[in-house]
């Protein structure tokens, strides 16, 4: 299954590309994480920014590839079907999206960023969440692993560049900005994850 999944091309192709690369980049939502990483990143120079940002992102690339590539096969070894992760994971997105529209954030119960990491909570769970973790896996099951990979390098490259540039942005955005940002995308979370949850309560009775 993973390898017919793997070289899996639909019909579809180039709208489900564009879908997926949407819904990674709104979950992910590095835009709206700009407010937390530059204050989990005040105190270091611009060369540590960088470190830490690489380091990041390598670890958010792994984190999803992992769960896309290797998602389903967990899932078989605790007997549940997708129809029923679906269902999970779209109320765990919608859960979050609420997070972000009453908060306008993820709240993860403080915590600082150590001096050489960037893991936590930066990699996880603010860039690679379970969100994110549940877009690749429904991606590679419904749509393959060449548009999942893609899609998680165009995302995760856009990130990165965000990560870079989140100091000039904040200073156009603003924390007001910032908020409103995060909040339209909390809106297309909701819708997502209600539409995931449509998709796996229509499988399970199908």
């Amino acid at each position: 299954m993973v390898f017919e999944n793997l070289f899996l091309i639909p019909e579809t192709f180039s709208i489900d590309l564009i879908r997926t690369i949407i819904v990674l980049f709104v979950v992910i939502d590095p835009i709206g994480t700009i407010p937390i990483t530059i204050g989990l990143t005040k105190n270091l120079d611009i060369k540590k920014k960088k470190s830490l940002f690489k380091n990041a992102i390598i670890v958010v690339v792994i984190l999803l590839l992992i769960f896309a590539f290797a998602g389903n096969e967990i899932l078989s070894i605790f007997e549940i079907e997708l129809s029923s992760f679906m269902i999970a994971g779209g109320a765990l997105l919608f859960i979050v999206a609420i997070e972000f529209l009453t908060h306008g954030e993820w709240r993860l119960g403080g915590g600082n960023l150590e001096k050489e990491a960037g893991i936590v909570p930066l990699a996880f769970p603010l860039l690679s969440g379970p969100g994110a973790l549940t877009v690749v896996l429904i991606s590679f099951q419904s749509s393959g692993g060449l548009i999942t990979l893609i899609s998680i390098i165009v995302v995760t490259v856009i990130t990165y560049l965000v990560l870079l540039a989140s100091e000039p942005i904040n200073r156009i955005l603003g924390n007001r900005g910032s908020m409103i940002v995060t909040r339209v995308f909390a809106i297309f979370i909701a819708a997502f994850a209600v539409q995931f949850i449509i998709n796996g309560v229509s499988e399970l009775f199908v």
